[in-house]
């Protein structure tokens, strides 16, 4: 090793990085206006609120099994549905399938928009539509999932061998044709492995979209928050923590077995 690679010599600049991030810290609380005496100040409450979650209520837990379970089925609904439309229009998004920019331009620019809108506003948006409700929390996922997922099929498509595809337009095959025979056959197992993801992914949000009325336990979490109910508040954590976990390992499983 070089004596100029060595910590000695790279202690100056780690130590001038170092301070420009603390500085960079500090001028941004002042942009912002942060009373750090406030921090100071509230300590006591740090001590309650510490006090009641490290002290589960564990007589609550009979009353998150329903919620739960709507938050599993909730994130299930909305992934398949989200999947199933993001299929085909992702083929529609690439022009590798279409051979056409203009339609292609315009599904992107759809996919783009929708991944732009954050899952808490997507959530009201729908409980001003649909109102209060699982069915919020089935929308909202399935339009999120929409976006994310239909963004990784095309990605996917437009690195798929052209082979089969110029064999199939050989032949006279049509769009859909090249579609289902040359471009679906080589993408599928993606598609498979990001609706996985997704319901990962998803099973975490739903947990949040109770904030704005879209079922499930985050139902329960706010209302745990709003009383502050603190003992409940860190059941509710412990029961999601438990609840990802359990899809991870499925998730996994599925895709070390089954994919």
């Amino acid at each position: 090793m070089k004596l100029k690679e060595t910590i000695h010599d790279q202690l100056p600049k780690q130590l001038a990085i170092l301070g420009l991030v603390i500085l960079l810290f500090i001028g941004a609380g002042s942009v912002i206006e942060v009373e750090w005496n406030d921090v100071i100040d509230n300590h006591s409450q740090a001590v309650v609120f510490l006090s009641g979650f490290l002290n589960p209520e564990w007589s609550y837990l009979p009353e998150l099994i329903d919620p739960m379970i709507e938050t599993l089925l909730m994130s299930l609904a909305g992934t398949f549905l989200g999947v199933i439309l993001a299929i085909p229009a992702a083929f529609l998004g690439t022009q590798l399938v279409t051979r056409n920019l203009f339609v292609t331009v315009i599904f992107r620019t759809f996919f783009s928009l929708i991944r732009t809108i954050p899952n808490l506003l997507l959530a009201a948006i729908f409980v001003a539509i649909v109102g209060i409700g699982e069915l919020t929390g089935v929308l909202t996922i399935a339009v999120f999932t929409f976006g994310m997922v239909s963004q990784l099929i095309f990605g996917s498509i437009e690195t798929i061998d052209y082979g089969p595809i110029e064999a199939n337009e050989s032949i006279g095959a049509t769009r859909f044709q090249l579609a289902i025979t040359a471009v679906w056959p080589q993408v599928k197992d993606a598609v498979y492995g990001y609706a996985l993801y997704a319901f990962e992914v998803n099973v975490r949000a739903s947990a949040v979209l109770g904030y704005v009325g879209a079922g499930g336990i985050g139902v329960m979490l706010n209302s745990a928050l709003s009383f502050f109910q603190f003992g409940r508040v860190s059941l509710i954590m412990l029961m999601i923590l438990l609840m990802i976990f359990i899809t991870n390992a499925i998730s996994k499983y599925i895709r070390r077995e089954v994919l």
